[in-house]
């Protein structure tokens, strides 16, 4: 039985073996050449291997697979039930890296483990990081449209809010881009504005009276008069 615990640079390794009074400990390097020392050591018991782990950030994935491609048994530890076993163990909470080694071997000798399923071994990697990509830059949209919604509207062009309509509406900050602040609109004459405008804001309905709205709400707006050079509007825009 094997006990990882995983982090970036440097795994600590503690391995039980039957008909072997001590147990070995090893540090193992997150670098090939560490890696292949490690499965060699375990081949060399001439004996079925079960590995476990806690699963920590992404670092785990490498070595488990390397473990998996070896013909070991691996097994994935909850955070949570280590984290509790180890309070109960050790009567703390306090966290090191050979001491939960110890708890994690603990666990794998109980049987309170779960099986690791490899997403590369079972044919999901792709989806699966199709899926975690979309959901991070999700996040990061949906981040930056509340920052423009709370923090540069209201300071540059409170009233233009009213205009956006939902969060698909990618005419909106394109138009924002172009136009950020009031004085940029009123810069122009109305029927100027609308020309430039035109394209800007895509297809839509009464596309003329929605600008000549815009242009309106532009004159009597209470945004900080910042020129259009200046470096917060740039900052805005960028």
């Amino acid at each position: 039985m094997v006990a990882i615990d995983i982090a970036k640079i440097r795994n600590e390794v503690l391995i039980e073996a039957p008909n072997h009074k001590r147990r070995r400990r090893l540090s193992v390097l997150n670098t090939r050449a560490e890696h292949d020392r490690l499965i060699e050591t375990l081949r060399a018991y001439g004996k079925p291997v079960i590995c476990a782990f806690e699963a920590t950030g992404n670092y785990h994935r490498p070595i488990a697979w390397r473990l998996i491609e070896a013909g070991f048994d691996v097994r994935l530890v909850s955070s949570m039930a280590l984290a509790r076993t180890r309070e109960a163990l050790h009567n703390g909470w306090d966290k090191n890296d050979p001491r939960d080694a110890q708890v994690i071997l603990h666990m794998l000798r109980i049987g309170a483990t779960q099986r690791y399923h490899d997403p590369l071994r079972a044919g999901i990697n792709d989806v699966q990081e199709l899926s975690k990509t979309h959901e991070a830059i999700a996040k990061a949209k949906t981040e930056i449209q509340h920052r423009i919604l709370t923090h540069y509207l209201p300071l540059y062009f409170p009233e233009i809010e009213r205009f956006r309509g939902n969060s698909r509406s990618d005419w909106f900050f394109a138009f924002l881009d172009a136009f950020p602040t009031p004085a940029s609109i009123m810069a122009l004459s109305k029927e100027a504005f609308i020309e430039a405008a035109w394209d800007v804001v895509g297809r839509k309905v009464s596309k003329e009276r929605l600008l000549a709205d815009i242009y309106e709400t532009a004159r009597t707006s209470i945004g900080l008069p910042l020129p259009i050079d200046a470096p917060a509007i740039r900052m805005f825009r960028m």
